[in-house]
Formats: structure tokens, sequence, C-alpha cells
């Protein structure tokens, strides 16, 4: 999950610095704020993890052994095909953040299954803004 989550972050801050076009402002401030949104659950996630006696990712390369999300290197993406990118990232991490949930319930940890919760609405946002902005094209 936290890898999912960094690779989320640096695809969401890679498209927010090459975001163009006529939207330029309005798309680049909403990356700006998903990513610091995205950003602020690794330290959360990195914690509980801890907490229970886990372990953390340790590197880049760590995070790219363990991501499930794609990366996208590519140069030149337009601005929907960006946003729709983002919006089916932030459909699979809250597939992945639900089967993380149902883990906790069979396990009886209310505790990261509050987490998850939130985590669960802030990424249904993300995906509802990014879909209304999408499906408008």
């Amino acid at each position: 999950m936290l890898a999912d989550v960094f690779a989320l972050y640096l695809k969401t801050k890679n498209f927010h610095w090459h975001m163009r076009g006529p939207h330029f402002r309005d798309y680049h401030l909403l990356l700006d704020e998903q990513g610091s949104q995205i950003f602020a659950m690794t330290d959360d996630i990195a914690e509980r993890a801890r907490k229970i006696g886990g372990t953390t990712i340790k590197s880049i390369s760590d995070v790219s052994k363990h991501q499930r999300l794609k990366d996208n290197n590519d140069e030149g993406v337009a601005p929907e095909n960006m946003l729709a990118e983002l919006r089916e990232d932030n459909l699979e991490l809250t597939r992945n953040l639900r089967s993380a949930h149902e883990l906790c319930d069979k396990h009886n940890d209310v505790a990261t299954a509050s987490l998850i919760e939130v985590w669960i609405d802030e990424t249904e946002r993300r995906t509802w803004f990014l879909s209304e902005i999408v499906s408008v094209r």
C-alpha cells in the first residue's frame, strides 16, 4: 500500500509539473492539492505498519519492487490523458484500500480499518474531481 501511495504521489507531482494548456492553472493547482493529500498518507501508512510490527519501504527502488500502480515516464502527455490516468490510478487505489480494509476486519484491526476508511473517502473524492473534469471533455 505504501509503495502504491508513493507511486501515485510521484505521478501526480509529475503531471502537476508538466501540465499545460488552456486549463493549466486550474489543473496545476488541483494536482498540487491532490499531491499534498496523497503525500500526507505516506507517513500515516508507514507509522501504522511499524506500530503493528511490520516494515516499510526503504528507497525508490523498494517502491518500484512493490508498487502495483504503473509509472508514466512519457514525454508530452496530453492534459486530458494525465487526468484520466490519475482517475484510473485513484480507482485502483480505492480497490486496494477496500481489500486492505477487509483484511483488517478479518483480523479485528479496528485502528487500521479506521485509518483506511478516511483514505478511501479522500481517494474517492480525488476520483470524483478527476472524473468530473474528464467526463466534461
